[in-house]
């Protein structure tokens, strides 16, 4: 059994040991068993609070929770800046982590008013049309960036498993990373969830006063539209992903004027929205 969570929030554990049965079939067709304790990825419920109105409720690993919260504000349009936020809370319960903030009051009207204009609306098929227009799915058009190299992605890339201990440990988490123009990766921070991985990292770049400075951002997922629209909002211009993108992905992207890397492994990638090719010494364009 996984242990019950911690009353500080500074021992919430990113993984857990659990008890297992280590099953292989052996050449004689028999299943061959023994018992013995794994590493499980933690995943919690944890609320998101902007002056005492609950917003959300997200499934997560319990690291990292104030960057992601912060990151999740700005990535989600909630507030304009990290000043707008003037502090949060962390606290535990019996069923989760709550993350408290106090966001600035024009950036709570604008969420009530949000929240208002969503009340009442579901859909399925062609009947969501209303809710795929409060996805906000119309960027505006990043600023102009130098390019980054194929080189460079790929660099960053081949770095991020080195900055990923929980996911070594179990197996089971999602990482983004922050790497400067020529492929040095920074720090990955990882999760449970693909879009929470890249909320915590957007909040450490809000903390530290890096948003808008030069570097990109890789992800050890497939590139959603919610990923490509989180950089979009912050002005991340460059995404690189392992794996395949979405048709919205793509869209978004080009919309924004983001590049998009997927399939970004060994020496190889492949470029579905941005940028101009990349000319080899001696070749034509």
């Amino acid at each position: 059994m996984t242990a019950p969570l911690p009353a500080d929030t500074d021992d919430l554990p990113a993984h857990q040991s659990v008890d297992v049965w280590r099953c292989r079939l052996g050449d004689d067709g028999q299943v061959h068993q023994q018992a013995e304790e794994d590493e499980v990825v933690s995943e919690l419920p944890v609320a998101l609070t902007f002056n005492g109105l609950s917003h959300a409720v997200m499934m997560a690993t319990p690291t990292e929770l104030e960057a992601m919260a912060l990151g999740f504000a700005l990535s989600e349009g909630l507030i304009a800046s990290p000043a707008q936020c003037y502090g949060m809370e962390l606290s535990t319960g019996q069923l989760g982590c709550e993350v408290a903030l106090e966001v600035a009051q024009q950036a709570f009207v604008q969420l009530k008013q949000r929240r208002r204009a969503m009340e009442g609306r579901s859909g399925c098929g062609l009947c969501g049309v209303d809710s795929l227009a409060a996805l906000d799915l119309q960027p505006e058009p990043l600023p102009p960036t130098p390019p980054v190299p194929l080189a460079a992605v790929l660099r960053a890339m081949g770095q991020l498993a080195e900055h990923q201990p929980t996911n070594r440990a179990t197996g089971g988490c999602h990482a983004a990373g922050w790497a400067m123009p020529d492929g040095t990766l920074q720090w990955a921070m990882e999760d449970v969830g693909r879009h929470n991985a890249l909320d915590k990292l957007i909040g450490r770049l809000a903390q530290r006063r890096l948003l808008g400075t030069p570097g990109f951002v890789v992800m050890s997922s497939r590139a959603s539209y919610e990923l490509v629209r989180k950089c979009a909002r912050v002005g991340i211009g460059t995404l690189a992903t392992v794996s395949a993108p979405s048709t919205l992905a793509v869209r978004i992207a080009q919309q924004a004027g983001l590049v998009l890397w997927g399939f970004s492994r060994g020496r190889q990638a492949v470029r579905y929205a941005g940028g101009s090719p990349e000319v080899a010494p001696g070749t034509a364009g």
